[in-house]
């Protein structure tokens, strides 16, 4: 962690909403000043998509049914806690882009699915943020979370989790329903081992709970809506946290325990706001303060 140089980064898995809380911090950092640079997970991974199709074919025959986006294999971890640790302490280091579609694609002459060259990063940035898959990884050789000022994850239910990735992409990438669950199901050893456990050295989580039957993810026609849905916040370090300022915003909502606030859904942009603004402050302040 650095005073001068702070990290925020926001860690859920495929289909966990954590697109959604980027845009609520650019909000934050727009509204109070602050030059954020933004760093996509999805950069780092190992491989193109077009490698990665092919890694994961050659692993199929060779009997490796759970070779995955979220394991160590298909990732660039020990990339990725170089920049935390050279962000933290000279505000600089290198990132690329993952280009998704033709729309990103486009201004770089390149195509879809492929990663832009390394390049530094901007260095007037005030902080780093970075939203995707490994934001608190930490493996035997590897501890990204160390790193991180301010931890957040998005982390879903799992079967809404799923719901919601079911629903993405059949909508965005035309995958079939059978595809889909052949993902799931290839993730699910690399989910277990390094994505669960990330949320346990995070500082604040954000669990969405729906109240509408969600027995079977694979066949739900619709994703449960934020007002069909209770929001789950959990603080790993309660003290200094003003719950009864929250509560008092957060209509409707009350303490399940000591450090866990239960709300509406459709609280979640209000509660982010209410919760994140102050902590951005004071990461403001001590940077500030250390110059």
């Amino acid at each position: 962690m650095s005073e001068k140089y702070p990290i925020v980064a926001v860690t859920g898995s495929s289909g966990a909403g954590t697109t959604s809380v980027m845009r609520t911090f650019d909000q934050i950092f727009r509204r109070e000043g602050v030059h954020a640079a933004s760093v996509e997970g999805d950069s780092f991974h190992r491989f193109d998509r077009t490698e990665m199709k092919e890694r994961m074919a050659r692993a199929e025959e060779q009997g490796d049914h759970s070779f995955s986006h979220f394991g160590p294999e298909a990732n660039l971890f020990e990339d990725l806690e170089e920049l935390f640790r050279v962000f933290g302490e000279t505000g600089g280091g290198k990132v690329r882009r993952y280009l998704h579609d033709d729309v990103e694609a486009g201004p770089y002459g390149q195509s879809p699915g492929t990663f832009t060259p390394w390049e530094e990063l901007p260095a007037d940035a005030d902080l780093l943020f970075y939203e995707g898959l490994h934001g608190a990884v930490a493996t035997g050789d590897v501890d990204v979370a160390r790193h991180v000022d301010l931890a957040i994850g998005v982390v879903p239910v799992i079967n809404l989790e799923w719901i919601q990735k079911v629903q993405r992409d059949k909508a965005q990438r035309g995958y079939s329903t059978e595809a889909i669950m052949d993902t799931v199901l290839r993730r699910m050893p690399d989910y277990v081992h390094y994505i669960a456990p990330q949320f346990s050295r995070t500082h604040v989580n954000f669990q969405r709970v729906p109240v509408v039957d969600t027995s079977n993810p694979f066949i739900a026609r619709t994703i449960p809506t934020a007002d069909e849905s209770f929001l789950v916040i959990r603080f790993a370090r309660p003290q200094g946290i003003d719950f009864p300022y929250l509560l008092s915003m957060l209509h409707d909502s009350f303490m399940s325990r000591p450090n866990t606030i239960v709300c509406p859904g459709g609280k979640m942009d209000l509660a982010m706001q209410l919760i994140f603004t102050p902590m951005i402050w004071r990461l403001a302040e001590r940077r500030n303060g250390s110059r």
